[in-house]
């Protein structure tokens, strides 16, 4: 059974300065991964 909560889980509507907070947690959030995965690849390239 799913939640009627919204597009992120507490609210429909968001203010501009709400999205651009979430927006800019987004990116750091990909950016570490990004970084996350530049370092598999280096390990796996020693690795060879």
């Amino acid at each position: 059974m799913g939640c009627d909560c919204g597009t992120y889980g507490f609210r429909n509507f968001l203010t501009k300065a709400e999205r651009i907070e979430l927006l800019e947690e987004y990116k750091e959030r990909l950016e570490k991964e990004a970084r996350g995965v530049e370092e598999t690849i280096e390990k796996l390239k020693k690795n060879n």
